[in-house]
């Protein structure tokens, strides 16, 4: 499609790796106004865009002013995009454009189906309502409170946690993972090569932050990889094998995250979910309160 023009001064260009920094603090000035406080990292960008899958050249856009990027977009796999516009900025049509960009963009590569992710109430579920997107799913951050005891769980006879060990571990665990999430409806299966880059090739990434729960047999059965940022320790996921649930793993699991993740100097611990994993309960159960509401909002294309 023909896009329309933007506003005399603008200028529109694919990111390049210089970009990262711009982009998290475009990205953090959208979480303040929208979602109450920014969450986002320079390292989550990097991460995102090390992914074998993800072409920078193609799948990205920024529109600058000057030297200052005053809206972005991406669109990951045809199907997940990632946009916004600097609030100083907003009103001048930037949100229409990014939103024609990516439906164009996800509808190049063939896909027939676009959507985002946005606090909800927010003025970004206002926009994509009346664009005539459709509700999906929903998504809860929570949070363990800073001076929250954290009670130690007991593991089954004969099960133990370990600690990440390098080699084959990054596959093992990125198993896990997939194969668990890969159980929500509409997901497609992931690549270590995707993931990787989120996980242990994460810049700054230690072995701590990734555990593993092993049965009596000493096969790795559950997981849980955990992000420090700043004051904060963020489950980013937690996997339990199918046949292993139902133990209490993955409490062991969590709590052995947050008691970690405050060793090494973060006073909170979070975590998101969404309504298609009905683990909100699992989280509540141990402690944790809902902080944030997002909603995945989507077209038809």
């Amino acid at each position: 499609m023909d896009l329309k023009p933007l506003p005399d001064g603008l200028v529109a260009r694919p990111h390049v790796l210089d970009d990262a920094q711009a982009v998290c603090d475009l990205v953090a000035a959208t979480e303040v106004v929208d979602a109450g406080a920014a969450a986002i990292e320079v390292e989550d960008i990097q991460g995102d865009w090390a992914r074998s899958s993800f072409d920078l050249a193609t799948e990205s856009i920024g529109l600058w002013d000057g030297d200052r990027l005053v809206a972005a977009a991406e669109v990951f796999k045809g199907r997940r995009a990632d946009g916004g516009v600097h609030p100083e900025h907003r009103g001048r049509g930037l949100g229409t454009w990014l939103a024609d960009w990516v439906e164009d963009c996800a509808r190049s590569s063939g896909s027939t189906l676009v959507g985002q992710t946005v606090p909800s109430p927010s003025n970004a579920e206002d926009f994509f309502r009346a664009r005539g997107y459709r509700e999906g799913w929903t998504s809860w951050v929570l949070q363990l409170p800073s001076g929250t005891a954290i009670e130690p769980q007991s593991l089954p006879t004969g099960y133990s946690l370990r600690e990440f060990a390098g080699g084959e571990d990054g596959r093992i665990a990125f198993r896990l993972i997939d194969d668990a999430f890969s159980e929500w409806p509409g997901r497609d299966p992931a690549t270590y090569d995707d993931w990787a880059p989120r996980g242990p090739l994460r810049p700054g990434f230690q072995p701590w932050q990734i555990r593993f729960v092993t049965d009596p047999d000493g096969t790795d059965v559950g997981v849980c990889y955990t992000i420090h940022a700043g004051d904060t320790g963020y489950v980013d996921a937690i996997a339990v094998r199918r046949d292993q649930r139902g133990l209490g793993l993955a409490r062991a699991l969590l709590a052995d995250a947050f008691s970690r993740a405050r060793q090494h100097g973060a006073t909170v611990s979070e975590l998101s979910t969404d309504s298609r994993t009905g683990a909100l309960g699992l989280y509540e159960h141990v402690g944790m309160h809902v902080t944030q509401t997002w909603r995945h909002w989507m077209t038809d294309l």
